[in-house]
């Protein structure tokens, strides 16, 4: 098996936290459609499935708890995004994004579930 194919735990820890992150993401990685080479600033952006959205949420969270916590945010954001432009939605995975990398953020279930 080439470099390329193997983790860092499978190269004795020779590469980097994020590289190690990377080369499983390339593995399962569907191809990238492009519009064109360089596209125009109101060109749309390159399409995802909400399935999708939630796979790399799970894996941008940071603790157990964060990851719990994605499948209730993206499905409310996904039934909420019928109601808002685009651009809204994206900023709402943008700051659920940003919420679940943030290492001082400990959610704690037991104040109240989200419904």
């Amino acid at each position: 098996m080439s470099e390329l194919g193997r983790t860092s735990t499978e190269m004795g820890g020779a590469l980097e936290p994020a590289q190690d992150r990377v080369i499983p993401f390339r593995r399962t990685a569907r191809p990238v459609q492009s519009a064109a080479a360089s596209p125009k600033a109101e060109t749309p952006a390159l399409t995802f499935t909400w399935e999708g959205l939630e796979r790399q949420l799970s894996e941008l969270a940071i603790t157990q708890a964060q990851k719990n916590l994605v499948s209730t945010l993206v499905s409310a954001t996904r039934k909420q995004a019928v109601f808002k432009p685009s651009e809204l939605v994206l900023r709402e995975v943008l700051c659920i994004a940003s919420v679940l990398m943030d290492e001082t953020f400990h959610p704690d279930l037991e104040e109240g579930e989200m419904t």
